[in-house]
């Protein structure tokens, strides 16, 4: 992942994991989009939060994957002003339809980045 998003990576800021509802890391253990992120050699942000948590996309088609994750996410308020014009990498695993990548830009952008790409391991 880090030798195929060598474009994506080039000049950016930060790397920005998809987060997990707490509750759903809680019970997993671990967020695969972190630790996806911490093997890129880029600086590794925590920007975002999960506010609720949402059923899992798999089963769901593009239309109730844009609803199921439409306003689930927000900036940390630990993290204002450090995306202010920053090129992020946000990082997840797997990207099918790009609701949850487009959702948690969407936020990125809102809070002041200048630009918002997205990697992930594996495109269903």
């Amino acid at each position: 992942m880090r030798d195929a998003g060598q474009p994506m990576l080039h000049d950016c800021d930060w790397v920005v994991p998809v987060p997990l509802h707490p509750w759903r890391r809680m019970r997993r253990g671990f967020n695969q989009a972190r630790d996806l992120a911490e093997c890129l050699e880029r600086p590794v942000l925590n920007a975002l939060w999960r506010t609720r948590a949402t059923p899992a996309q798999m089963a769901l088609d593009a239309t109730a994957r844009r609803s199921n994750v439409r306003g689930a996410f927000v900036l940390s308020p630990f993290r204002r002003g450090q995306v202010d014009d920053a090129r992020v990498v946000l990082v997840d695993d797997v990207r099918t339809t790009g609701a949850t990548m487009d959702e948690c830009a969407r936020m990125l952008l809102a809070a002041g980045a200048r630009e918002v790409r997205g990697l992930t391991i594996a495109f269903a």
